[in-house]
């Protein structure tokens, strides 16, 4: 009899039934139906941030180069300047930026521009449709706004 009732106990206690598994399936999609929507909600302007910040880094590593070869990078030699010496340029002491030129976070090329219409340079991200212009995800991101614009 205590040999049953052993056995019984083990059996009972040897894994989850079928109908707590539903039961946690379940709650796990209602926290995914909950809590998704808010985390994709701010994927965009994440992407907006991270564009800020990399048009930051770009105004460090120019102002770098301005301070060692006496100007800023011209239209044609652009942002590759930064990684590599364009030639006919004395005391180019770079690398200014450590990894390759990055792309923006939509997959676009940045828009530099020597001397700019904003300052002495311009650089653009032009968001998500690559078009200049647009509000929301297809903002502009430029140098020339500050940080929180």
């Amino acid at each position: 009899m205590l040999k049953n009732l052993s056995a019984r106990l083990r059996s009972s206690e040897a894994g989850f039934s079928l109908i707590e598994l539903l039961v946690v399936m379940i709650i796990l999609g209602l926290l995914a139906a909950l809590v998704g929507p808010k985390i994709f909600s701010r994927v965009p302007k994440a992407k907006q941030n991270a564009a800020k910040t990399q048009v930051e880094m770009f105004g460090q590593a120019l102002e770098l180069f301005r301070l060692d070869v006496g100007r800023y990078p011209s239209t044609s030699e652009g942002l590759q300047a930064l990684r590599v010496n364009p030639g006919g340029t004395e005391n180019w002491d770079g690398p200014y930026i450590a990894k390759e030129i990055p792309k923006d976070p939509w997959g676009h090329e940045y828009a530099y521009l020597s001397p700019g219409n904003h300052g002495d340079y311009d650089i653009m991200s032009y968001g998500l449709d690559g078009a200049e212009g647009g509000d929301k995800e297809n903002q502009d991101i430029v140098n020339w706004k500050g940080i929180g614009q």
